[in-house]
């Protein structure tokens, strides 16, 4: 059995609270392929399409740690990734293996407790409180847990425990990978305080830079601000950091997740038979769903791409991501390097759709700075406002995509053909 790192910044016995895990796998699925390949091990392992397969067009999902040396990340473009790591094993991705393993890695944790939350594929928050093996000790059900994974499906993971979802949350990145982080109610705060706060769950690098222009770089800073400024600034996430850099989250762990996937799709009559029309159709409907997302302060880590041509022809593409996302940007992105690997338009595409599935609640990735204005520069007056909302007549159903009026007009005779399959 290989030592498990442990880091706590107290006894790790967490008495009179909530006890709370979040459960991380390491480089999932290049650790899958990891172990169901040993000439991959010790190796690094790529997980994208080899940029020699297809003009360099493909994006990493995820890196072993041995090629994370290299300077290899996700989202990166397999191209850079070959620039960076030309040894690297360039894998495309089995995500039906990814999601059985996954599946595996659920059984175990119904074994503890039967409050768990996915965020994604390859972690969730478990509430250990009164677990099934009457345990006291929340750091010796995260051991248990963790190595039962390495011993039954020779994977590993790294565990944060706490007595809230957003401390667990923070302390399972802390010592990665194959580690365990324990924060008591205790030691909760001097933790926050010194973290810097683009290392704050939900705070991404757009928001962190806002936050610099307010001298915010670190828990401690931002915990200056008062809750009135907090709201004045951050919008409706201020209310959320006030709390969260006070240690402050009484959120439950959610058994049930309400909506799996938002999409948006349209059809075309004339059919698009140039790339530059299926390129910027794809923008507006990026844009849609970055909109939808932000909504309901939500992100996800698969993207789908959906195109139909003139005969019918239903074709469908995803690519799943280690890091979720909801900006339009990033959102195209994905679907333009999907539609470059896989797309055609030589027989016409009437259709073409997106989703964002896997989804998690986003916390303060929101946060959005108005540009100064030029009297109040100088009494260093700042205004901030919160995402771009949906318009209120747009109409959005648990299960089908968003349905939206397109200048080009959809075929008069594909009404009921188009709405069999209306699931991006």
């Amino acid at each position: 059995m290989r030592t498990i790192g442990i880091l706590s910044f107290d006894d790790p016995k967490i008495d009179g609270s909530r006890k709370i895990l979040h459960v991380d796998m390491d480089a999932f699925f290049a650790s899958v392929e990891q172990r169901d390949n040993p000439a991959y091990r010790g190796k690094p392992v790529i997980i994208a399409r080899h940029p020699k397969e297809n003009s360099g067009k493909g994006v990493v999902s995820t890196a072993s740690y041995e090629a994370r040396k290299y300077g290899v990340h996700s989202a990166m473009s397999a191209a850079e990734a070959y620039r960076l790591c030309p040894q690297g094993i360039f894998v495309s991705g089995n995500y039906a293996l990814y999601r059985e393993v996954s599946e595996q890695v659920r059984e175990i944790f119904k074994r503890y407790t039967d409050i768990i939350e996915p965020l994604s594929i390859d972690e969730a928050f478990l509430d250990v409180t009164d677990n099934k093996k009457g345990i006291p000790y929340a750091m010796d059900v995260a051991k248990e847990i963790q190595e039962t994974i390495y011993k039954e499906l020779n994977l590993t993971c790294s565990i944060g425990v706490s007595y809230n979802k957003f401390i667990a949350k923070l302390a399972s990145d802390y010592q990665k990978p194959f580690g365990m982080t324990v924060i008591t109610p205790k030691r909760a705060i001097p933790f926050l305080e010194q973290l810097p706060i683009e290392d704050f769950y939900g705070v991404g690098t757009r928001s962190a830079e806002k936050m610099h222009e307010l001298d915010i770089y670190t828990g401690a800073d931002l915990k200056k601000l008062s809750q009135d400024e907090c709201i004045r600034y951050f919008g409706k996430a201020g209310l959320a950091l006030y709390e969260r850099v006070r240690g402050v989250d009484d959120r439950p762990v959610k058994v049930t997740r309400i909506r799996k996937s938002i999409g948006k799709e349209r059809t075309f009559y004339p059919f698009l038979y140039h790339d530059n029309e299926v390129e910027e159709t794809l923008r507006k409907l990026a844009n849609s769903v970055s909109e939808a997302l932000g909504k309901r302060d939500m992100h996800g880590k698969v993207v789908t791409l959906k195109f139909r041509n003139a005969d019918f022809e239903t074709v469908t593409r995803q690519t799943s991501l280690v890091d979720a996302i909801s900006n339009s940007q990033d959102i195209y992105f994905y679907a333009l390097d999907l539609w470059q690997t896989y797309g055609d338009v030589s027989q016409g595409i009437r259709l073409l759709g997106i989703t964002v599935s896997d989804l998690s609640q986003l916390a303060f990735e929101n946060i959005r700075l108005n540009l100064y204005d030029h009297q109040d520069k100088e009494a260093g007056t700042l205004a901030y406002k919160s995402n771009t909302l949906l318009s209120e007549n747009e109409e959005i159903n648990e299960n089908k995509n968003i349905k939206e009026d397109s200048a080009i007009q959809p075929a008069p005779d594909q009404a009921s053909s188009e709405q069999k399959d209306g699931d991006a």
